[in-house]
């Protein structure tokens, strides 16, 4: 008995308080994650992972089992303690991790080599595609020294500002023999 009721309710309705505590984090995790963000291991999606494994398992094993209630609760923090830890090394930090962002600057664009799509005439503008690791990325373009540029020519992009990029014709100088 605990708090007055037996073992297996006490863990059924922590069971069912923390999972309905999980869902409302999955809602707004993004409140809680820059409280803990400086604190490692401290993470509020492993901490309510641990806590809902253990009563499960508590649950489980004071309904089906006739071990002592310290021991089932020992057994339950031991493989929530498990489970937990691979939750966290194999699919929280691993996405932590993984978080690209698709956004560019400008001077991100500086010695980067495009593709003319749209010729460029003197003094005027053109546009060029840059293959990134964020896709691909269309601008405006006009050459660096006024120059025009044809259609299907790698360029050199010396300089962008404004959402213009200024540009020059590029020729790889590298040589393969076979």
């Amino acid at each position: 008995m605990l708090f007055g009721a037996e073992l297996h309710t006490v863990y059924l309705f922590t069971l069912i308080i923390v999972g309905c505590i999980t869902i409302l984090y999955l809602f707004f995790s993004e409140i809680f994650d820059g409280l803990f963000e400086g604190i490692p291991f401290v993470d509020p999606a492993v901490i309510l992972a641990f806590i809902t494994i253990t009563s499960a398992g508590g649950f489980l094993l004071e309904k089906f089992t006739a071990l002592s209630n310290t021991l089932i609760f020992i057994i339950a923090c031991i493989i929530s303690a498990i489970i937990s830890g691979l939750i966290y090394f194999f699919i929280l930090v691993p996405l932590k991790s993984a978080e690209v962002s698709l956004a560019y600057t400008e001077e991100s664009l500086e010695g980067q080599v495009g593709k003319v799509i749209v010729p460029i005439p003197t003094n005027g503008y053109g546009e060029i595609v840059i293959e990134s690791v964020n896709g691909i990325i269309s601008k405006r373009a006009t050459g660096f020294e006024n120059e025009p540029i044809d259609y299907d020519q790698q360029v050199l992009i010396i300089e962008a500002k404004e959402g213009t990029v200024y540009v020059k014709k590029y020729e790889s100088h590298l040589q393969f023999k076979l």
